[in-house]
């Protein structure tokens, strides 16, 4: 078994830590963009629609995703 941790797994950590340190946001080591944590979300209290990607509202996270076909 490999020790080195995949992208997602290091994506996981970074945001766990950056919530448990009560901050808003991390820089995604990968793309330099700003992500808004879940402690965040939680402040704001209420979901933005845009599909953030530590959305506590996931499931209500897209605008009107109607499929149009």
């Amino acid at each position: 078994m490999s020790d080195k941790k995949t992208a997602l797994e290091v994506l996981q950590e970074l945001h766990q830590q950056t919530c448990e340190a009560k901050q808003d946001f991390y820089i995604d080591p990968e793309t330099g963009y700003t992500v808004f944590t879940a402690f965040y979300h939680l402040q704001r209290g209420h979901c933005c629609g845009s599909g953030c990607r530590h959305c506590p509202w996931k499931k209500n996270s897209q605008k009107d995703s109607k499929d149009t076909n």
